[in-house]
């Protein structure tokens, strides 16, 4: 087998093996000679339906085949001498049994990636030995649809301690912060079912170190959670799964029938939680919707720093905001979509990764007000302001605004990319009028000017 890789050469005509090429056309490496010739003969023949000498072959390799799939031709033909020659399945699983380690062994180096929490406590030490005595500690990757119309398995790992029937849990969703009830549900397992290819078979309970999944938590999860047990309320999340993927292509849909609606926004929702389906006949009961043909998606950017500092009044011309946008730096979107960088983080861990890699001040890495769309987005606000007083208070409304504009776009309605928004020093007249009024209430309008947009907020 080691002669297969590497400089290793094989003449059949002198039958010897070599570390050079000899020149010889015959003189081949190892794994060309015995691994890739074979295979592209067995392709090439049947392509050609050259049966006469498929067969032949067939027979020294041990490979039977049923007499009406020997009627088989071309593509077809080749597909199944392959299937039943080298099938992957078998290969794809002695690769995982070989090179994939065990949970109890990958868990004590990975759990710094997968667990938000400190990394001495309990759940973190039980993670780590992947302890079946431990606290629970499970995590929901995907939501897998029922035989039952409109019903999921919630489909997830077990990376500590063991998940039971009836057993009651506590879920942390994608939008849950410790020590808040936002996104935090406490509810009961009906049944745990361990997944085998298209057969399901219903179990007592699943330890750590296995993938399990349940019945009666759909209602709770829309994509993706953490369980822990129902007391353990000290527990941090496991890391959300981040994917980089987006759309190529987006479509309108809406009904033909008004009455329709409440369907098209319940199967909107289940098909939010699987793998694409048919939209209509799966999730919607065969109500008839309308689909637009499909349109590109873009992205709208800057490609300079702005040439004037933009500026806006209140109604009561009392507070002045004044704003400028750049480009941000060449790979800092990319390190937002990665998940590298985010408002979540610790802001000493992002000033550093700002500073060494993409040239930011230290100090005004910590200013950074949020990021957007969808609070995670490739854009961000950076508060550039000194000695202006109650910033703060207007912090709130300009957030939401970004996060509207960054969305929505100033150009073609499209999500905005690598943008960096700067409220400017000017901002100024920023006066008690604000606190006396005990809050805020934003407004936004977006004005087309010429061949330019300008993008208006008003605190009011």
């Amino acid at each position: 087998m080691e002669r297969l890789w590497g400089e290793n050469y094989f003449d059949p005509t002198t039958k010897k093996w070599t570390t050079k090429r000899t020149g010889s056309d015959t003189c081949k490496r190892g794994f060309v000679q015995f691994c890739y010739e074979p295979i592209r003969q067995i392709i090439n023949t049947c392509m050609n339906d050259q049966k006469d000498k498929l067969l032949p072959m067939l027979q020294k390799l041990g490979v039977t085949m049923k007499s009406d799939e020997k009627d088989l031709t071309g593509k077809a033909l080749k597909k199944r001498v392959m299937q039943t020659w080298l099938p992957a399945s078998d290969a794809l699983l002695k690769m995982m049994i070989y090179h994939f380690p065990s949970p109890a062994k990958a868990q004590r180096y990975r759990v710094e990636n997968l667990y938000e929490g400190p990394l001495d406590d309990i759940y973190a030490s039980a993670i780590r030995n992947c302890d079946p005595e431990g606290p629970l500690m499970l995590y929901v990757s995907k939501m897998i649809p029922a035989s039952d119309k409109g019903r999921f398995y919630a489909f997830g790992r077990v990376f500590s301690g063991r998940v039971a029937t009836s057993m009651k849990v506590r879920i942390m969703g994608p939008n849950y912060v410790p020590g808040q009830k936002k996104d935090l549900y406490v509810k009961n397992v009906q049944r745990t079912v361990i997944w085998m290819g298209k057969k399901q078979e219903s179990v007592e309970h699943v330890p750590c170190g296995n993938t399990v999944a349940m019945v009666g938590l759909d209602q709770f999860i829309t994509k993706n959670a953490t369980l822990t047990n129902e007391k353990e309320v000290d527990a941090c999340p496991i890391k959300a799964m981040k994917f980089s993927v987006s759309p190529v292509v987006s479509v309108a849909v809406q009904c033909k029938v008004a009455s329709d609606l409440p369907k098209l926004v319940e199967g909107l929702k289940r098909l939010a939680k699987s793998d694409p389906k048919d939209l209509q006949e799966d999730f919607m009961g065969g109500a008839e919707i309308t689909v637009s043909p499909p349109v590109v998606s873009f992205r709208e950017t800057v490609l300079e720093k702005s040439c004037w500092t933009v500026m806006s009044k209140s109604p009561n011309k009392h507070n002045h905001l004044y704003m400028e946008a750049r480009q941000m730096e060449e790979g800092l979107p990319e390190a937002i979509d990665e998940g590298r960088i985010g408002l979540s983080d610790d802001p000493k861990v992002r000033s550093k990764i700002l500073s060494e890699e993409f040239g930011w001040d230290k100090d005004l890495a910590k200013k950074i007000w949020c990021f957007g769309p969808e609070t995670t987005g490739p854009n961000i606000v950076v508060d550039m302001c000194t000695g202006v007083q109650y910033l703060n208070e207007i912090k709130e409304s300009v957030v939401a605004g970004f996060q509207w504009a960054s969305k929505e776009g100033a150009l073609a309605e499209e999500n905005m990319r690598g943008i960096c928004f700067e409220p400017g020093t000017q901002t100024a007249n920023l006066v008690l009028d604000i606190r006396k009024r005990k809050g805020l209430k934003e407004q936004i309008s977006v004005k087309r000017t010429n061949s330019r947009y300008s993008i208006t907020l008003f605190c009011l």
